[in-house]
C-alpha cells in the first residue's frame, strides 16, 4: 500500500456478543439438541442461492483502504483451526462510512460471527502466512453484490489495526 497515505489505527477488541451486536452475532459452540436461537436467526441467504465454502487466504496483515458491504445477504466467517484472526467492520446503513463508525474484532479459535446484510467489512486479517476460512454467503455474492468504499481515494488513508 501507498507510503504517501495517513494511517488511521483501530485496536482490535475481543469480540463479544454485546459489543458485536450492531454489526451481527457471535457464534460460540452449543450442545447438539439446543433449541434454535435469536443469533442463528440473523442468517439470511434467501435472495439467491447459498454457497457454503472452505475460503483460503495468503498474507492478510491487519491493514487496509478498502471496505465492503453485501445488501443481499448476511456473510458467516470462521477461521479453520485453533487461530484467532481479526475483522474490522461498521454498521449496516451507512452509505458511506466514516473513520469514526470502525470499530475492530479479534475473533477467537472455535467462534464464528455472522454479519447483518450491509454491515460493511475488512478482513479477515490473520498473522499466519496463510489461512482457511468457512463462508457462507451466496453463490455470486462477490459478483453482484459487492459494494465498496475507500478510504484511500476519499480521505487518502490506511486503516492498520493494532493488536494482532
Amino acid at each position: 500500500m501507498s507510503d504517501t497515505l495517513t494511517i488511521h489505527r483501530l485496536t482490535a477488541e475481543i469480540v463479544t456478543p454485546a459489543s458485536f451486536d450492531p454489526f451481527g452475532v457471535v457464534l460460540t459452540p452449543m450442545a447438539d439438541g439446543t433449541p434454535f436461537t435469536a443469533e442463528e436467526a440473523v442468517l439470511d441467504v434467501s435472495n439467491g442461492i447459498p454457497r457454503f465454502y472452505l475460503m483460503h487466504l495468503d498474507d492478510k496483515t491487519p491493514e487496509f483502504v478498502r471496505v465492503t458491504r453485501h445488501l443481499e445477504t448476511t456473510q458467516t466467517l470462521m477461521s479453520v483451526g485453533d487461530v484467532e484472526w481479526t475483522i474490522a467492520v461498521a454498521a449496516p446503513g451507512i452509505e458511506a462510512p466514516a473513520l469514526d463508525d470502525l470499530r475492530a474484532f479479534r475473533i477467537p479459535p472455535r467462534t464464528a460471527i455472522t454479519m447483518r446484510k450491509g454491515t460493511w467489512h475488512a478482513g479477515p486479517f490473520f498473522a499466519e502466512p496463510s489461512m482457511d476460512f468457512v463462508n457462507l454467503e451466496l453463490d455470486d455474492t462477490n459478483v453482484t453484490d459487492h459494494h465498496n468504499h475507500r478510504f484511500d481515494d476519499t480521505l487518502g488513508v490506511r486503516v492498520v489495526i493494532d493488536g494482532e
